[in-house]
């Protein structure tokens, strides 16, 4: 029998965790962590749901689509319309690849980090 699991949390390593953790504020409307400092900064979902970004000494951001950098993860978002999630998102920060496998069905970003990020259809 599994164990009974609950995700907690989620944690991005970067170089600069405070505008990341801003880009994902601005994007998801959470909430800032109170223990944020300048080597880690969190948010935090009404379900309890932390999302952190630590500090990294010389990250590498990761390379999409290719695997010279692996991705190491990516976050799944889902949207009502993915051109107006797009566009917001873009204003924010990120940036859209020229690679999508699917942008009729999903739309891959590129957060502030480097970060991939996808946004799909709810």
């Amino acid at each position: 029998m599994p164990l009974r699991m609950k995700l907690s949390a989620i944690t991005l390593d970067c170089a600069d965790p405070q505008a990341l953790a801003e880009f994902y504020r601005q994007a998801t409307g959470l909430r800032p962590h109170p223990a944020s400092n300048g080597d880690f900064a969190g948010l935090v979902s009404e379900d309890g749901l932390f999302l952190g970004f630590q500090r990294i000494d010389g990250h590498q951001p990761p390379t999409w689509p290719g695997r010279t950098v692996p991705q190491q993860i990516h976050l799944d978002f889902e949207v009502d319309d993915l051109d107006e999630a797009e566009a917001r998102l873009v204003d924010l920060g990120a940036s859209k690849p020229g690679h999508q496998p699917d942008e009729d069905r999903w739309r891959v970003l590129i957060d502030p980090a480097g970060h991939p990020f996808c946004l799909a259809r709810g």
